[in-house]
C-alpha cells in the first residue's frame, strides 16, 4: 500500500512543526516506547497488526478501523502483541494553536475534542467502506505533503482541515442517529431528488452536500432500504428511462446522453446486461409497427 508514502518510526513524541504533522508507519518488529503524554493532540489510525493501546490506565485491542484520539496531558503507550502482521497505522498530530485557529472558522472542528475530553471516551470504530474512504483522505494528504506541486502549502492546509471535518462529522452523526421516522423521510426525499435529476451528474458527494448529511450515511441508507448502492439505483433508473424513450426517433447516442450517462460505452454494457440485448436491438424491435397490438395503436 504506497510504500513510497511510509515513514521510518522515530521514537521522537514531540512535533516539529507548529501546526500539523501526519506519518504512515509499517513495522515488523517492536519498538519499545514508554508511556507518555503530548503537548499536542495524537489521531492514530490503525490498520493493522496485534495491538493493544494502554491510555489513561486501561487497557484497549485494537482491531482495523480503529480511530484514536488522544488529548494534550494523557498518558498512553502502544504494544505490539504479536508478529505474526506487519504493524501498520497512520499517525496524524494537530497542535492546540492549530486547533484554536480552525475554532475561529468553525466551532464544529471542536466537537470530537470536546466529546473525548468530557467522556473520556478515546476509540472510535469505523466500518471497512468508512475506514477506506478515510485512507483515501489521509492518503491524500500525505502525498501533498511529499510533494512540490504548484500551490501545495494551500492544498495540504484544505487536506489537513478537510480531514479534521470529516472525522468530526463522522462521529458526530454515529453518536447521533437518526430517528427511523427521519431516516424514512431522507430516503423518500433522496428518492425524489435523484428522480427529478436523473439527467444531471449526480455522485455520493453531491447528494451530501444537496442533505447536509455523509455520503457513508447515504450509502447505508440505500443499502438498508434497499440492498443496493447509489450508484447502482441511479443506473437502473438511466436505464429504464432510456429504454422508454429508445422508440423514439432520437439517436441512441443523444438518449444516453440525455438520460444522464456520459459514457456510451459504460451505458451499452450496462443495458444490454439489464434487458439482455443492445439498445439497437431494443429499438429495433419496439419500434417496429407490427409490435403494437392494433388495439394498442
Amino acid at each position: 500500500m504506497k510504500k513510497n508514502l511510509q515513514t521510518a518510526f522515530s521514537q521522537r513524541q514531540h512535533m516539529l512543526s507548529k501546526d500539523f504533522e501526519i506519518y504512515y508507519y509499517t513495522d515488523s518488529h517492536a519498538y519499545h516506547v514508554d508511556s507518555h503524554a503530548h503537548t499536542h493532540f495524537e489521531f492514530y489510525f490503525f490498520l493493522e497488526g496485534s495491538v493493544s493501546i494502554h491510555i489513561h490506565g486501561k487497557e484497549y485491542f485494537l482491531k482495523c478501523g480503529d480511530i484514536i484520539l488522544i488529548p494534550p496531558g494523557i498518558a498512553h503507550y502502544a504494544s505490539l502483541l504479536g508478529s505474526g502482521a506487519p504493524y501498520r497505522r497512520f499517525v496524524f498530530w494537530v497542535s492546540q494553536k492549530y486547533f484554536d485557529e480552525l475554532a475561529f472558522i468553525s466551532p464544529d472542528y471542536l466537537y470530537l475534542i470536546q466529546h473525548v475530553r468530557q467522556t473520556e471516551e478515546y476509540i472510535f470504530h469505523y466500518d471497512m467502506l468508512a475506514f477506506k474512504a478515510l485512507q483515501a483522505k489521509i492518503f491524500q494528504l500525505i502525498e501533498e505533503s511529499h510533494s512540490e506541486r504548484f500551490g501545495k502549502e494551500a492544498k495540504v492546509a484544505l487536506c489537513v482541515s478537510d480531514l479534521i471535518l470529516h472525522l468530526n462529522r463522522t462521529i458526530y452523526e454515529s453518536k447521533h442517529p437518526k430517528t427511523p421516522h427521519e431516516e424514512q423521510a431522507l430516503y423518500q426525499n433522496l428518492l425524489q431528488y435523484i428522480e427529478a435529476h436523473l439527467d444531471e451528474n449526480l455522485s455520493l458527494e453531491l447528494l451530501a452536500k444537496e442533505f447536509y448529511v455523509s455520503k457513508y450515511h447515504i450509502a447505508h441508507v440505500f443499502k438498508d432500504n434497499l440492498g443496493i448502492s447509489v450508484h447502482q439505483f441511479i443506473t437502473k433508473k438511466r436505464l429504464l428511462l432510456c429504454r422508454d424513450a429508445l422508440p423514439g426517433s432520437t439517436s441512441i447516442g443523444d438518449t444516453c446522453l440525455m438520460c444522464g450517462f456520459r459514457d456510451y460505452s459504460s451505458f451499452f454494457r450496462a443495458f444490454k446486461k439489464e434487458f439482455g440485448m443492445s439498445p439497437k436491438e431494443y429499438r429495433e424491435i419496439y419500434s417496429r409497427e407490427d409490435y403494437f397490438p392494433k388495439n394498442q395503436q
